[in-house]
């Protein structure tokens, strides 16, 4: 039976690590950390459940039906199943979060290095997508080229700010906002809720269980093993990093103005703490935690697209970067605005899909579960995109009696309750909930 060295599952871990830090995951704590202020720490613990538990939950579940989106929805049946798996790839990948990548990098690493034009974006994007086709196209090198060569470097990047962060702090945290004053913890979940990293870890299950299969390793039950590693691994790097980035935003307030970014926050920090050479330091913590994003993106939707549909691995890979540079020229903003309703109305399918993964094993008839509760997290995930979007009044008499509505989350009681009518039908129904 083949297996892998030590060195080989950590540089495993590193990869997942790298796949799952994007620029928003660097933006988001410095942001939240400044709003916590004073209450920085419960804040923080908040934030790990959701920006960290959550995707460690996905990658487990994913791990346990076998690695891919496509055995997690089975029980769904195949074509609500096949429709789900492509709406999250493609919003996931080549439609919005794969192009922003590169976007992001620009406007926060790269603008206060070469100035802002149409013309300094497309040569950006032209040389950015280019590492990312060259590095998207060798599958079965992610571990090598990622997991021990561009993690490090990126490691050793957001390590300088971190450490830097934690033992010499611009000041002292401040009071905090009024709501991270009131409920930090749940302010925290909330905020690492808006991370989405969920539908990430759907994607990026398939890289992960391909990279360990291009090392010879074929068992289920070992790949399994592996991807938990993996998981684990990754969910340690993670929360240290946000650790980190938390402290940094919440000692930064005399650094920067009542409203400030994430991206801004960071930046005003690093120029203080390493004058001009803080924004190269900064263009490279960015760039390479974008790089290695969308490289997972663009494999993860070529395998999948692959061996769905009559293409190779290679056409996918080479449409989709191409697709992606031109999209990423449009603009942050632009992409921000369409993103956000379509992935706001797919994360509550998301979350539930994991969730009741997690336990689809020991339901002798999960999809007589699993459908109703997904219709309700359909419907208000088409709510939710709506109202987003602006096609919909935010202030609706009934959805806003939904507990949790004001925070994006109406749905999670409506879905609860409709767990549980489904559970007691299928026990009258059948006189058992599982196996046994």
């Amino acid at each position: 039976m083949k297996t892998l060295s030590p060195a080989n599952i950590l540089a495993l871990g590193f990869m997942t690590f790298a796949l799952f830090l994007g620029a928003g995951n660097i933006i988001f704590p410095p942001n939240a950390g400044l709003q916590a202020g004073e209450n920085l720490w419960p804040t923080a613990m908040g934030f790990l459940i959701t920006a960290v538990g959550l995707p460690l939950l996905t990658l487990v579940a994913l791990a346990r039906v076998g690695g891919g989106i496509q055995e997690l929805t089975a029980p769904l049946g195949r074509l609500p199943g096949l429709i789900l798996a492509i709406l999250v790839y493609l919003a996931i990948g080549p439609l919005f979060a794969t192009p922003r990548t590169a976007t992001v990098s620009y406007e926060i690493g790269i603008v206060s290095l070469v100035g802002d034009s149409w013309q300094a974006l497309l040569g950006y994007s032209l040389v950015y997508f280019a590492i990312v086709l060259a590095l998207a196209l060798k599958p079965g090198r992610l571990i090598d080229n990622i997991g021990k060569i561009i993690t490090p470097v990126l490691l050793l990047a957001v390590g300088v700010l971190g450490i830097t962060a934690v033992l010499l702090p611009p000041g002292p945290p401040e009071l905090a906002a009024p709501a991270y004053r009131d409920a930090p913890v749940i302010e925290g979940i909330l905020q690492g809720y808006l991370t989405m990293d969920a539908l990430g870890a759907l994607v990026f299950g398939v890289v992960i269980t391909r990279a360990i299969r291009d090392r010879q390793v074929q068992e289920s039950h070992v790949v399994t093993r592996y991807t938990i590693f993996a998981a684990i691994i990754a969910a340690i790097g993670l929360a240290l990093v946000y650790l980190a980035l938390f402290r940094l935003g919440a000692t930064s307030s005399s650094l920067v103005g009542e409203g400030a970014n994430g991206g801004q926050i960071l930046a005003a920090f690093v120029q203080y703490r390493f004058g001009n050479g803080g924004s190269f330091l900064l263009a490279v913590v960015i760039t390479l935690a974008c790089l290695t994003t969308a490289v997972g993106l663009i494999s993860a939707c070529g395998s999948f697209f692959s061996r769905e549909f009559p293409v190779s691995y290679a056409q996918v890979v080479w449409i989709f970067t191409i697709f992606c540079m031109a999209v990423s020229n449009q603009g942050l903003d632009s992409l921000i605005r369409i993103s956000i309703p379509v992935l706001v109305g797919l994360y509550p399918l998301a979350i539930v899909l994991v969730c009741l993964g997690l336990f689809s094993r020991n339901l002798a008839r999960p999809e007589n579960i699993m459908r109703p509760v997904m219709l309700v997290a359909l419907a208000f995930g088409i709510i939710d995109g709506l109202k987003t979007a602006g096609f919909m009044a935010r202030d609706t008499a009934w959805l806003s009696a939904l507990p949790f509505s004001s925070q994006g989350l109406g749905w999670l009681v409506p879905a609860l309750i409709m767990l549980a009518l489904a559970l007691a039908v299928d026990r009258v129904r059948f006189g058992r909930l599982g196996n046994a």
